[in-house]
């Protein structure tokens, strides 16, 4: 049974399906995100999206079990795959707190951090590292810092991408499809099944949250799936003890790494917190440099599809090579068109 497609199919539906609910029921309780001059939205916006994207996954994953899709797998495994699946909802948990009641950075890392560590007790694991011409160098009790700051900083840098209508749940669907695609080439056919949860419950979430968004996504919705996608990256790729599968999660997200950590630098060596908000991300630059929401999105996605085609040529795929060359004409199409719309806004002002 293709159970992979049914998860996509089923949490893309139920996506669909729950998020006008969510919506009616978010604006009669009040629970709405006003605009303030760090955002982009010039309008009261529901930010509880993240109800539907998880009841999506659940009821996709809850779909698979009933029809056999974990029957067969190894104990390890199980709790590898409890371990990121119990995390997603905790990190859910976390993030829908802070929707509804707006909790200190502080207490939201703390609680990060120690939903991390119990999935890290649970098996979610990075074990080993790989150095270029060295090979693989096992870490030892380095383990657990290391997979906190993977799984933790992964959190949040989905988090800080969801800047602009529709970019971090098409950042996240994009990545969990690359995810999907991989995993199954490397015979990890369960962290591929979560994977295509993801993906679905991601790329329905844009039926309403592509510009013109009608509805965000929340805290919830980025801290579930930037959790997710990091766990998956583990236990499905980094736990093949081979030098290439140990990279490959951090190709596939590359885009919100880079982005995220080229920020926190930056506020770092201001003497700023790390959590301090500020218009200083990718997205926030092109909007200042004259493009639209839209063109804006549309390029990063041509960004994160090509990092994502690099991963499956890394891999080994069959031909990966194709993908990539065609990635990389799409991104040079979108470089070129957002280079000659910041050309006229520049000449227009």
């Amino acid at each position: 049974m293709p159970y992979h497609l049914v998860a996509f199919i089923v949490a893309a539906l139920v996506v669909l399906w729950s998020t006008p609910v969510v919506k009616a029921v978010a604006l009669k309780s009040g629970y709405v995100d006003l605009p303030n001059p760090r955002k982009v939205h010039k309008r009261p916006m529901v930010r509880l999206g993240g109800v539907s994207i998880f009841a999506g996954y659940g009821v996709a994953l809850l779909l698979a079990w009933i029809l056999g899709a974990f029957r067969h797998l190894p104990q390890t495994s199980a709790y590898e795959i409890l371990g990121v699946t119990l995390g997603g909802a905790l990190f859910f948990l976390i993030g829908l707190m802070d929707d509804l009641f707006t909790l200190s950075s502080g207490s939201r890392l703390l609680m990060q951090i120690g939903v991390a560590s119990l999935a890290w007790a649970m098996g979610v694991q990075i074990e080993f590292f790989t150095i270029p011409f060295h090979g693989l160098v096992y870490l030892g009790w380095l383990s657990l810092p290391i997979t906190l700051l993977w799984l933790v900083g992964m959190t949040n840098a989905i988090n800080f991408m969801d800047g602009l209508d529709g970019l971090a749940a098409g950042i996240s669907g994009i990545a969990a499809i690359i995810m999907l695609v991989v995993s199954l080439f490397m015979n990890q056919p369960v962290p591929a099944l979560l994977a295509a949860a993801v993906a679905g419950g991601a790329l329905g979430f844009l039926r309403y949250n592509f510009n013109p968004a009608q509805i965000f996504m929340g805290d919830g919705g980025a801290y579930f799936m930037g959790f997710t996608l990091a766990g998956i990256g583990v236990v499905g790729m980094v736990k093949s003890v081979t030098t290439v599968a140990v990279v490959l999660p951090f190709v596939i997200l590359a885009v919100p790494i880079v982005d995220t950590s080229t920020v926190i630098l930056d506020r770092l060596r201001r003497g700023k917190s790390p959590f301090a908000a500020d218009k200083r991300h990718l997205h926030h630059r092109l909007l200042q440099a004259g493009l639209s929401q839209r063109r804006i999105v549309l390029f990063i996605y041509a960004l994160a599809f090509w990092v994502g085609s690099l991963a499956i040529t890394v891999a080994g795929l069959p031909g990966g090579q194709a993908y990539a060359g065609g990635a990389t004409l799409l991104l040079i199409y979108a470089s070129w068109q957002a280079w000659q719309r910041i050309r006229t806004s520049r000449s227009e002002s």
